[in-house]
């Protein structure tokens, strides 16, 4: 067990990187597109594909989707922001950090109420103390107390597409 997880922790690192550059597109509320700065990497010429770490945002079909995606536009669409991956998640997604001006973006999500701390097995993930006060704020979907997590959704009615 112990060596697996080593094994885990060393491709992380392999894979983690960190870089610069600008929003070219928002999918939705947890899936940005950002064209790395030309100083930047040399092999990462294409922009990437970012699915935000530690959010979970509701699916666009869903209730508070467009929302969601709206607000993410708003505030990184165009913007030079700064990205620390972390791997790459079951579908090919690179999963990673994202910030502006020293804001940690996923947090900002949390917050407002676009977005949920992405669970984890018991835990309550990495942005629970932002989401308690968004719900006790009744900010965003958390206005609605009949708003659903994604993971639900989607097991209950599948992918949007």
């Amino acid at each position: 067990m112990k060596a697996g997880l080593a094994v885990a922790l060393a491709f992380c690192a392999a894979t983690a990187q960190a870089f610069s550059g600008v929003v070219t597109h928002v999918t939705d509320g947890d899936t940005v597109w950002v064209q790395p700065d030309a100083a930047g990497s040399a092999t990462h010429r294409k922009p990437i594909k970012l699915r935000l770490q530690g959010i979970d945002a509701p699916e666009r079909c869903q209730a508070w989707g467009a929302q969601a995606k709206a607000a993410l536009e708003s505030r990184v669409l165009h913007q030079r922001v700064r990205v620390r991956t972390r791997a790459k998640d079951s579908y090919e997604r690179t999963l990673g950090n994202l910030r502006l001006a020293g804001v940690d973006v996923s947090a900002w999500m949390v917050e407002q109420g676009h977005a949920w701390s992405y669970r984890y097995r018991h835990g309550l993930g990495p942005y629970a103390a932002e989401e308690r006060q968004a719900r006790a704020a009744r900010r965003g979907l958390f206005a609605d107390a009949g708003a659903v997590e994604p993971r639900r959704f989607r097991k209950a009615h599948g992918p949007c597409e």
